[in-house]
């Protein structure tokens, strides 16, 4: 039970920032938006809804979170320090760690996109830990994800070829007339679509496809885009906490429940993270509405 709790505090605590989860990084690429603008618009209503969705889980489930004393005495006889292979190569991933959320939180005000900030650091990474022995350098190619770097690639074509074809605009003229074109209305739908569109399918694909169609919108009338960046972020974020499939998160977290004899089945990890999830979309709701309308 303790599985589904940690992932909810997971995929929540990814709405905060800009780096924090790939559907936030999506949209302040596309919009502009810097790290600051994501400290500033998300963090407090992700912390708040952190709160109510821990107080709801321990409600749920603090009775049964119990262990034995020799477990404890287990945990507390690890040794951290242990597992530390290289002392040296630490201090140098925790300098550039450092050095490129400096760059996050700064780029904005250097002129510097997201994507600079980041490979930044990891250049200034490779030139730290420079090596020739190709058996290394085949083990960390090895690490990269190249299949997610291909299905981005793909992705983005996709997308282009939607806009190209006139099918996205076609889909924000659709959007508009079901709201008027009323602002607050637009953004509710943005909010409500994306969340349970994400429950269901990966939000990735899903944002790509909606970030084309606001600008749309925005080139067909609509005033203000501003909240219809916080309604897909906050709706695609959170929303994929409803299912089981809704998030890379929920599927590891359950990978590794079954590995420990624990299986968490769709229906029944749904029972309890769809109301959650539909607890927080209403919890942003009242946030967008308040501070952004």
């Amino acid at each position: 039970m303790t599985v589904t709790w940690d992932n909810e505090e997971l995929t929540i605590g990814g709405t905060a920032t800009l780096i924090g989860d790939p559907p936030n990084i999506m949209i302040g690429s596309a919009v502009g938006l810097s790290f600051m603008d994501f400290i500033q618009n998300m963090t407090l209503v992700s912390v708040v809804i952190f709160i109510v969705v821990q107080g709801v889980l321990v409600a749920l489930y603090g009775s049964k979170l119990k262990t034995t004393p020799e477990l404890q005495d287990k945990v507390m006889r690890l040794n951290a320090k242990s597992q530390i292979a290289d002392k040296a190569l630490l201090k140098k991933c925790l300098g550039v760690i450092f050095f490129t959320i400096t760059l996050f939180t700064l780029h904005g005000a250097l002129g510097l996109e997201t994507a600079t900030a980041a490979l930044t650091g990891a250049g200034l990474l490779l030139l730290l830990t420079y090596t020739r022995n190709e058996a290394m350098i085949a083990k960390v190619l090895s690490k990269v994800e190249w299949l997610a770097i291909f299905f981005f690639a793909g992705l983005f074509v996709l997308v282009g070829a939607l806009v190209e074809t006139g099918v996205i605009k076609a889909m924000a003229a659709e959007a508009l007339a079901l709201t008027n074109g009323k602002v607050p209305m637009t953004a509710m739908l943005i909010l409500w679509m994306s969340a349970i569109a994400s429950a269901f399918i990966d939000n990735i694909p899903f944002v790509a496809t909606l970030i084309p169609l606001i600008q749309d919108m925005g080139q067909m009338g609509l005033s203000n885009l501003e909240p219809m960046w916080w309604s897909l972020a906050l709706g695609a974020c959170l929303g994929g906490n409803g299912t089981l499939i809704g998030a890379s998160a929920n599927v590891v977290v359950a990978s590794l429940a079954a590995q420990h004899g624990k299986q968490i089945s769709f229906i029944g990890f749904m029972k309890v993270a769809f109301p959650v999830m539909i607890l927080t979309i209403i919890m942003a709701n009242i946030y967008i509405w308040i501070w952004h309308l």
